[in-house]
């Protein structure tokens, strides 16, 4: 429930702070002294939208804070456990608005974006408007009221869910249809350079190898003469050779070492550039004898290069691309290549994913038109109770599975309404005048808000249109509501005003230029004095204090 408010420089307001308590708050006060305003500043720390013209002139900026208790309120508590924004019993939110017009957002002193204020504030409050019975004409609110009566949240969701996942298998489904439509000529194209690149056939590393191979065999002649010379030199050559010298060498050093041990060493380096030598030899002579020299093979490499270049050249890629350049062109016509059997896979789930959907779409359905009836008895009821003895009320729910379905299920609601004997059903705006209209919304909403979670609820002025008798049975009717839940009603009837467990008194000054609007609490004394200006205007009479005593006794 909301059991403190603070305002400060906010519109007219420079400073105002009040505590309120469980039951029916009933608030009063002479028009244009702002009755509505502690419900417009609420409404900021509720996530409403900000501007620069709700702060104070001359100041830079306003602040409203607004603290709930929690004790009765599981939503709201696992709402901030599941944010992280949970600090205790008490849930303090804030707002604060520059004279620029930026604001700032706060749940138990935490920074938030206005949408998570908004998101929580459904759960702690609800604010019924004294435009409500205008929202009433439209067909999408009658049917939240009558959801929100319901309360099958569950059935909601599932419909919602189900219909997302169809919709976006049939969009998927029409987007591959028309893609595979629509690119045939690309497909075709991508068909013919595959096919080319197909009967190239060329490997990964094909063209690296053969680049390496056509090096090779072109310069086989110079290969194969520089190699003898230099096999020759080494050791072929009987006049004399580099195996021959070195082995001369060695035996010189050797000898030579019987005279000085610093050249003992030498011996084996050279006995080990011998061995290499050997080996080298050994080498370029299998090299020479394995050399290829095969003048079809180079003709044969040189053509493939020419393809395989031109081919490159075709796609503007070098030529050690192409390979790669083959493999994308392959998953490009893959992902093209949507056969007819896929796309009847997909027909399939979808067409499954719609069954579904209209399998909970048709329970959410079955809910409604329970719950339309039980909605139709009790408004009809307190039709009658409010002076329209003949009155009916009926919620017509039409269905159309096949051309409404979407993602809160194929019902169209529409709220029916006779106020006179004999008078057929009829849309609830064309059969109902200004007041009867106000009494038929405030039934609506007292009915369909004993079925909402919120612990607190405000009433702004919805008595609009209503006088009289029946005024003493509103009055009545929102004093049953507060006995459990919280209800707080912005009124200018005397008879609603009266039925409130506690009432608050709005009053407007003005001093040196500048307007300023207070509430404060009325004891007993001052709620007969305020409801006996409100039955009398400004003459108070001792009879007018009298029927004023008379509405608290009744209440």
């Amino acid at each position: 429930m909301l059991a403190h408010m603070t305002i400060s420089n906010f519109a007219i307001v420079k400073t105002l702070q009040f505590e309120l308590k469980p039951g029916m708050t009933t608030i009063t006060g002479e028009t244009g002294a702002g009755k509505s305003i502690a419900i417009d500043a609420l409404g900021l720390c509720l996530g409403d939208r900000a501007e620069a013209t709700m702060v104070r002139p001359n100041e830079d900026k306003a602040e409203i804070s607004a603290a709930f208790l929690l004790a009765n309120n599981q939503a709201a508590r696992r709402w901030l456990e599941d944010n992280d924004l949970m600090d205790g019993e008490e849930c303090i939110l804030r707002r604060v608005i520059t004279k620029e017009g930026r604001s700032r957002g706060f749940i138990n002193g935490s920074p938030v974006p206005a949408s998570q204020q908004k998101a929580l504030g459904q759960l702690l409050i609800n604010i019924h408007g004294q435009h409500a019975h205008q929202q009433l004409m439209r067909p999408e609110y009658q049917q939240h009221m009558l959801d929100q009566y319901a309360g099958h949240h569950s059935l909601l969701d599932k419909t919602r869910e189900t219909y997302q996942r169809w919709r976006q298998a049939h969009n998927e489904l029409k987007r591959l249809t028309q893609s595979r439509e629509e690119n045939e000529a690309q497909k075709q194209l991508l068909q013919y350079q595959v096919k080319e690149l197909d009967e190239l056939a060329l490997g990964e590393e094909e063209f690296n190898e053969i680049e390496e191979e056509h090096k090779r065999l072109s310069n086989s002649g110079e290969l194969a003469g520089a190699s003898q010379t230099a096999l020759s030199m080494l050791y072929d050559n009987d006049d004399g050779n580099a195996l021959q010298l070195l082995q001369m060498a060695s035996q010189q050093v050797c000898n030579l070492g019987e005279y000085d041990n610093n050249l003992n060493v030498i011996p084996q380096m050279l006995e080990e550039a011998i061995i290499q030598v050997q080996e080298a030899s050994q080498e370029l002579r299998s090299y020479l004898d394995n050399l290829d020299m095969d003048p079809h093979r180079l003709i044969y490499l040189e053509e493939r290069l020419a393809k395989i270049m031109s081919m490159a050249r075709k796609h503007y890629v070098m030529p050690n691309e192409l390979y790669q350049k083959h493999q994308d062109l392959l998953k490009e016509l893959d992902n093209l290549d949507c056969s007819d059997e896929r796309l009847e896979e997909m027909a399939e789930n979808v067409e499954a994913l719609r069954q579904k959907c209209l399998l909970a779409a048709e329970k959410l359905s079955k809910s409604r038109q329970r719950y339309a009836k039980e909605l139709d008895q009790k408004i009809s009821e307190s039709m009658h109770t409010l002076s329209m003895e003949h009155g009916k009320f009926s919620i017509n729910i039409a269905s159309d599975p096949e051309r409404m379905l979407s993602p809160i299920g194929y019902d169209s609601i529409s709220f029916l309404v006779s106020t006179n004997p004999g008078q057929p059903l009829q849309p609830l705006g064309k059969v109902a005048s200004g007041g009867e209209l106000s009494r038929i919304s405030l039934a609506i909403q007292v009915i369909t808000a004993q079925k909402v979670e919120t612990p607190s609820l405000i009433f702004d002025e919805v008595d609009v249109g209503i006088s009289g008798p029946t005024a003493a049975i509103v009055g009545k009717m929102l004093r049953t509501l507060g006995e459990s839940t919280q209800v707080m009603c912005v009124t200018h009837l005397p008879q609603v005003a009266g039925c409130g467990h506690q009432q608050m008194f709005v009053a407007k000054k003005t001093s040196e230029g500048q307007t300023e609007t207070n509430m404060r609490p009325l004891t007993e004394e001052d709620r007969i004095a305020e409801l006996a200006r409100l039955l009398g205007g400004s003459e108070i009479t001792e009879r007018t204090l009298a029927n004023a005593k008379e509405l608290l006794i009744a209440a």
